[in-house]
């Protein structure tokens, strides 16, 4: 069996779930087909409050998916808006972004 390489293996134990105040990039998805990033410290419930939050309103190929932003973040043909601060309401996934994805998004590339 194959870790996912961001997975922690110290026993079990994941720093960002023993911190649940801290402050995480997040890749967040809603019932409305929106994907956004964004720096939360609540992920709980329906409704999430987004710091400096971009949405991706086109990915490329070369992106592989939604995953992929979360993974590798933007490339240089997607379109991503401006930073905001915003809530998000109906949320169907959160995703913990790594830190080369934050590198692309803070980029924030529009072809």
């Amino acid at each position: 069996m194959i870790n996912h390489p961001n997975r922690k293996k110290a026993e079990g134990k994941s720093t960002e779930s023993s911190a649940p105040d801290k402050e995480r990039a997040v890749l967040v998805t809603t019932q409305h087909r929106g994907v956004f990033f964004g720096y939360a410290t609540d992920v709980q419930g329906n409704i999430i409050n987004l710091r400096a939050a971009r949405n991706c309103l086109y990915w490329s190929a070369d992106v592989k998916g939604f995953a992929g932003l979360a993974a590798t973040g933007p490339s240089k043909t997607c379109r991503v808006g401006p930073a905001v601060d915003l809530q998000l309401r109906d949320i169907t996934s959160v995703a913990l972004v790594t830190d080369a994805a934050v590198l692309a998004w803070e980029a924030a590339p529009w072809k």
